[in-house]
């Protein structure tokens, strides 16, 4: 890992934010509420995960670029372990924005806590603003699809959405793939409730064998590929825009299976005897 002594407080300022006098920047980012987000996540990330991080010197120490990658485990674990990885693997270290599921924004503490810490609700225009920005976005392709795949189908991918690939486009901004594998070995997934989702107001809620979506400490391994840029406007037909996004969509299945790969070879570090 880049320099582990390196402390969340030093690695706050070496961020390339537009923090004013109040810690704030202008898309109400909180440097308070990433400080005690990186600490909490920080820990999640080096000892109670034990993320792997492989390729990162693949994203751009600075400028705009797009983090697109797999779903893996019942809850956005690997999104979570992608931000933390990005300000505590990069140097300098640099902050991923993801596009947080539109319910989100219906749970006031979660919604206060993903705003303030850079992550915002999934519109298009978010997403462009902050590309213009030459920000680092975050985007997974599989939306709420993807967190919902069971534990046996935990290394598939399901459908893409275009629309990333379209402002990737529009942006002329480049894509780098990731691999993660590993979250759904911390919240295995046996079945989704649409009921209990109701209750509180998200799509579903994953059930592990534990029942609750409470995650074990299992080791966790993401690879990055090197960047794919494309050509365009962003107002190609649909089929241009389709065999661009199955591109990546086959790029990021290559890293998956590189992530299991690396991960098989830590076999004895894993609990349970390991990957399969």
């Amino acid at each position: 890992m880049s320099d582990s002594h390196d402390s969340i407080d030093a690695r706050l300022d070496r961020l390339e934010l537009p923090f004013n006098a109040r810690g704030v920047d202008p898309y109400g980012i909180s440097k308070d509420h990433l400080r005690t987000w990186f600490k909490f996540f920080g820990f999640l990330y080096r000892t109670y995960f034990s993320v792997h991080s492989h390729g990162h010197e693949n994203i751009p120490k600075r400028g705009r670029a797009m983090l697109i990658g797999n779903h893996s485990g019942g809850v956005a674990l690997d999104g979570a372990m992608v931000v933390a990885g990005s300000f505590l693997e990069l140097d300098p270290p640099r902050l991923a924005q993801g596009m947080a599921e539109k319910f989100i924004n219906a749970m006031p503490f979660a919604s206060t806590w993903t705003s303030r810490v850079g992550q915002l609700t999934g519109l298009p225009e978010h997403a462009q603003r902050l590309l213009e920005d030459d920000r680092l976005l975050m985007v997974f392709p599989e939306g709420a699809k993807g967190t919902a795949k069971l534990y046996k189908e935990r290394y598939s991918l399901v459908d893409f959405g275009t629309g990333f690939m379209r402002l990737a486009l529009k942006t002329k901004t480049p894509i780098i793939p990731l691999g993660f594998v590993g979250g759904a070995d911390a919240i295995p997934t046996i079945a989704n409730s649409k009921l209990l989702g109701k209750l509180v107001g998200a799509p579903y809620v994953p059930i592990t064998p534990w029942l609750l979506a409470l995650p074990r400490p299992a080791p966790c391994e993401v690879h990055y590929g090197a960047p794919l840029i494309f050509s365009g406007t962003g107002n190609e037909d649909d089929e241009v825009i389709v065999r661009y996004v199955d591109e990546v969509k086959a790029r990021i299945a290559e890293l998956i299976e590189r992530a299991r790969d690396t991960r098989r070879k830590r076999k004895k570090l894993l609990p349970l005897g390991g990957d399969k």
